[in-house]
């Protein structure tokens, strides 16, 4: 029987993950290889009768520049009963593959490293390599290298970000904007970056003080006071969703969110428009300040995560697929494939990567101490300092409250390079 190889996707969807599967694919059957696609991401593995499609090099052909994912994706999280008793050996050993390659992104990548400890453990032939995606950006990859996805959800993002923009200008609103992000700002970042928009909010802002729906009201309205000092009565802030994971149970009550939680324990954020609450406590505080203010939310999310990829992600996801076989072929297993910017392929192992106490593999957060970051904060951001105190009286009685620095108990020395 001809070998084969199988290809599963996990978790939620990123642009690219077609280039990626489409590119295993044609590897592969270059090699002489079959290629099956599974769908419902692991659940397929621990099912009777996972439902199964055989990818051929016109199918490949036909995919590789979708957005979306070809083969159902699932957040299905296999419990030590499900490897014990659940797992489908017959499906590997009936169909002779030999590799099974995973794409996703922390979950998918943790889920992967105890599917390779567990083929290890029962002395299975079959080798195991994961593909990093994820449009959060959150996989510490070396060298500050983006996950795939990233590059085209921030361009996506950034379309939606300009028409918002523009909008405010053109009708002297203001907007409020959320952007996705399980725990980090790298999305949220990104697109207020391309969009230059005068407030943009990440958890990684808060490495010196808790994050409080407070402070992120008063950094908001922060913006909002500088803009009209400056004798403009629009704008927009971008807040990702992070935050959230960081606020306190007290701090969730105070926001109104009843949160459902996902197979792996996360709060179900993509269930709430958090933009909606956002500009709903803006609204509620500049009401009691006094300030005339129109608000508008708007959420970004899962306009983009099915999106086309850009042709950077096209490039970097075909390059990942093909990576797959190098790793192979030299005998790795147990490995997530990287490719560094000047497009060699090495591997890296999932154990080394997670966390000793959770058997996760902890996220990437934005770096604020970079020129980069610093200069965006220094020149792009509108906010309150202590030179704006005095003409800030006209629309608040304590404008220090509303400095930037004073809320992020930054010192101002920090950001004084950029």
């Amino acid at each position: 029987m001809k070998e084969a190889i199988a290809i599963l996707t996990g978790g939620g969807p990123a642009p690219g993950i077609n280039a990626v599967i489409a590119s295993v694919a044609k590897t592969f059957i270059n090699k002489g290889y079959r290629v099956i696609g599974m769908h419902g991401g692991y659940e397929g593995i621990f099912s009777e009768q996972p439902r199964t499609v055989e990818i051929d090099y016109f199918l490949a052909d036909d995919i590789f520049n979708r957005g979306g994912s070809f083969l159902q994706m699932s957040r299905f999280k296999p419990t030590a009963a499900n490897f014990e008793n659940d797992f489908n050996l017959d499906f590997f050993t009936g169909n002779n593959i030999k590799l099974l390659v995973t794409i996703g992104g922390d979950d998918t990548a943790s889920t992967a490293n105890r599917v390779a400890q567990f083929l290890e453990h029962k002395q299975f032939p079959i080798s195991n390599i994961h593909v990093p995606k994820t449009i959060d950006n959150d996989l510490p990859l070396p060298g500050n290298t983006p996950t795939f996805g990233y590059q085209s959800a921030v361009d996506k993002g950034a379309t939606i970000g300009r028409a918002v923009y523009s909008d405010a200008r053109t009708s002297g609103n203001w907007f409020v904007l959320s952007a996705m992000g399980r725990s980090t700002g790298h999305l949220a970042w990104g697109i207020g970056e391309a969009c230059h928009y005068p407030m943009i909010i990440i958890p990684e802002m808060f490495n010196r003080t808790p994050i409080t729906c407070d402070k992120i009201v008063k950094l908001v309205i922060s913006s909002i006071i500088k803009r009209r000092i400056m004798g403009m009565d629009y704008g927009a802030a971008i807040i990702s969703e992070g935050v959230f994971h960081s606020l306190s149970d007290e701090e969730i009550i105070k926001s109104g969110v009843v949160f459902s939680y996902d197979a792996h324990g996360h709060p179900e954020l993509g269930k709430v428009s958090k933009a909606h609450i956002f500009n709903d406590m803006l609204e509620r505080r500049t009401a009691e300040l006094g300030l005339k203010l129109k608000s508008r939310p708007v959420e970004i999310g899962y306009e983009v995560r099915c999106q086309t990829p850009v042709s950077y992600d096209l490039m970097y996801c075909s390059e990942l697929g093909m990576g797959v076989w190098h790793l192979f072929a030299n005998g790795y297993t147990a490995c997530m494939v990287f490719v560094d910017l000047a497009g060699n392929v090495k591997p890296l192992s999932l154990r080394e990567l997670q966390d000793s106490d959770t058997g996760k593999i902890p996220p990437r957060m934005v770096d604020t101490t970079t020129d980069g970051f610093v200069a965006v904060v220094n020149n792009i951001l509108n906010y309150i300092k202590p030179d704006d105190y005095e003409a800030a009286r006209q629309f608040v009685a304590n404008p220090e409250d509303y400095d930037f620095f004073r809320i992020l108990e930054w010192e101002r020395a920090e950001c004084a390079r950029g």
